[in-house]
């Protein structure tokens, strides 16, 4: 069977997967990732090695860009605390105890235990933000997990170079420690200045479709020659997508912008899909050579630091929470988050690619490389499975399942919009201005609570069926051949915007799984 063949077969057991994930409303990277498991135990399983220095930029660049771009910079100051806490306490301290674990019990040197520390401490930004997608959680809750998700990385990469640096070497250097030290500002800085030089390049390309490449290709660029800058790649690509979003707040292209969204939804999803399934499908190479004693401590080895991994994050989140809401109290203000979205926080630590990534990067003379690698293979796969397949329960176990709430709030904003086009149109005289108020006023009176939406659902139903009989008409007049295909294209995409302005909110929404 070709690589061709086997990945077809692959992406066809993922969409069968992806089914099953949805019908059973659990997180599709929890089920790939077990899934890849076990068709890597099955005899004569194809093999798909992961290559370090092509997977991190491939699949982690584009999740970067695609969630930090939607995060925007008025939500990292107002939460700055609880993210420098999650994203730079919480895995300097994971590493540090997970280092000693390593010291202590794996007899791995400082530096190399160290290491193994880095690998495992941080939280993977495309599974948080593939787990977060179909879940309605707290506003603040959400955006600390999808924000710290976004700075971690760095943090643990930093501090990855930095310690394999020190343990193959022998120590490290002033000028080396001086580089590691201007990494993350000069990721920064680096990633500012590419987003004020891209608009420039992206007025020279006019196309919709050339533009979308021009995206992607940008981010490639970005997350490479910020290594070799020897810059945080990480902050580099977070820099430039928050940058890009702040400049460009205000779309001058309606077009552009939907198209854009429509396909990075997809590409980031199918390369999402991919990374799950890769990583679990690495289970036959990490112990493929390891076997009788050696495996039994290995895997006694990798347990305790699961355990670390996940009960450290717990004390943290639960830790830092109790601390602000003492200082709260005692301040006579209210507690910004309860110890219940404590819990969630803490419980919400799910390790993906940079993880496993980081692992195969490590040289063939690390010491106890072999064990290393198992470790950090079985932080990724028991926080995928088990915190991933879970999460929803504990969601509402906690009493945090915001669904109905997101939904008033929603209704809420979209009521706001469809009064504030009525007060633009209050002094318009013409009889154009009023047709348009009146087909406002009946959004109006179906988002009003008590909602009087018989008027919206008689023009949704017209409106529906009057785009239908267009359809029809539009293909007797293709099938005459009294338009190109080209003008049929156009005109049947008219067609299908104007019908998603009518129907209802769950059916236009772009879902994964």
């Amino acid at each position: 069977m070709t690589l061709f063949e086997s990945l077809l077969l692959l992406l066809l057991a993922a969409i069968v997967l992806l089914q099953v994930a949805r019908h059973l409303s659990l997180p599709y990277p929890s089920m790939l990732a077990l899934a890849g498991v076990g068709v890597a135990l099955l005899p004569g399983a194809p093999d798909f090695p992961i290559d370090p220095r092509t997977a991190l930029p491939l699949f982690i660049a584009p999740a970067l860009m695609d969630a930090a771009f939607d995060f925007p910079v008025t939500t990292a100051r107002r939460f700055w605390i609880p993210l420098v806490i999650f994203a730079l306490g919480g895995v300097l301290i994971t590493a540090l105890l997970v280092a000693w674990v390593g010291w202590a019990f794996a007899g791995l040197p400082i530096a190399a235990a160290l290491v193994l520390g880095a690998i495992v401490a941080p939280p993977d930004a495309a599974a948080a933000t593939a787990i977060l997608s179909g879940m309605a959680i707290p506003r603040a809750t959400d955006a600390i997990l999808r924000g710290e998700s976004l700075f971690n990385d760095a943090a643990a990469l930093l501090l990855f170079s930095a310690a394999l640096t020190a343990q193959m070497s022998g120590g490290l250097t002033a000028a080396q420690v001086g580089g590691f030290a201007l990494a993350a500002p000069g990721g920064v800085l680096f990633g500012m200045v590419a987003a004020w030089l891209m608009p420039y390049m992206s007025r020279l390309v006019t196309g919709a479709l050339d533009s979308n490449l021009l995206q992607f290709v940008n981010t490639f660029l970005v997350w490479i020659i910020a290594e070799h800058l020897h810059v945080s790649p990480v902050l580099a690509v977070v820099a430039l997508a928050m940058t890009l979003a702040s400049r460009t707040a205000r779309p001058t292209s309606p077009r552009m912008r939907v198209q854009s969204y429509a396909v990075w939804n997809v590409v980031v999803f199918v390369l999402n899909v991919l990374a799950f399934l890769l990583m679990g499908l690495q289970a036959r190479r990490i112990i493929g050579d390891m076997s009788g004693e050696h495996l039994r401590h290995a895997l006694a080895f990798t347990g305790l630091v699961i355990a670390i991994v996940v009960v450290v994050r717990l004390v943290v989140a639960l830790g830092f929470n109790r601390a602000v809401a003492w200082y709260r109290r005692r301040s006579g203000r209210e507690e910004p988050a309860t110890w219940r979205q404590a819990t969630l926080a803490g419980w919400c630590g799910m390790r993906g690619l940079v993880t496993l990534a980081t692992a195969f990067i490590l040289p063939a003379d690390f010491p106890q490389r072999d064990t290393v690698v198992l470790a950090a293979f079985g932080v990724v796969l028991a926080t995928l499975v088990v915190q991933g397949l879970t999460l929803a329960p504990m969601i509402r176990l906690l009493g945090l399942d915001h669904r109905a709430v997101t939904e008033r709030e929603l209704v809420a904003v979209r009521r706001g919009l469809a009064r504030a086009a009525l007060h633009r149109l209050e002094d318009e005289a013409s009889e154009e201005g009023a047709r348009l108020a009146a087909l406002f006023r009946i959004e109006v009176d179906a988002l009003d609570e008590p909602p009087r939406g018989d008027a919206h659902q008689r023009h949704c139903a017209l409106s529906l069926a009057a785009i239908a009989a267009q359809r029809a008409e539009l293909e007797r007049c293709r099938l005459e051949f009294q338009l190109s295909d080209d003008d049929y294209n156009f005109l049947l995409e008219q067609l299908d915007w104007r019908e998603l302005t009518v129907l209802p909110p769950e059916a236009t929404r772009i879902g994964t799984a």
